[in-house]
């Protein structure tokens, strides 16, 4: 059951999340335009906060989800380095003192 979640992705890349920014507070700022105008045409203050909340439920539908549109440029990543053969990491950078216990 669980591996069914593993198969879900659940990334975006940094172009993707502009995306999403960028459609989130559009549809926010256009809800709360019309809002304002259809609130302030009927003289009715709810109806305005009704049309922000519903332009702010269609936007966290289209933009939460990492919908494939904002997967589209993946990063590149450099290949890891390979170890120098013979030595290992264990030894402290250059001067710095291991502090000695009395």
């Amino acid at each position: 059951m669980l591996s069914i979640f593993k198969t879900i992705p659940t990334h975006m890349d940094y172009k993707g999340q502009k995306l999403a920014e960028q459609i989130f507070q559009g549809i926010i700022l256009v809800s709360a335009v019309i809002g304002f105008v259809y609130g302030l045409i009927i003289e009715q203050f709810g109806w305005t906060v009704y049309i922000v909340l519903a332009g702010f439920a269609v936007s966290c539908v289209l933009t939460l989800p990492p919908w494939p549109m904002y997967r589209k440029n993946p990063l590149s990543w450099q290949p890891p380095i390979p170890e120098i053969s013979g030595e290992t990491s264990q030894k402290p950078p250059e001067g710095i003192k291991k502090k000695k216990h009395k």
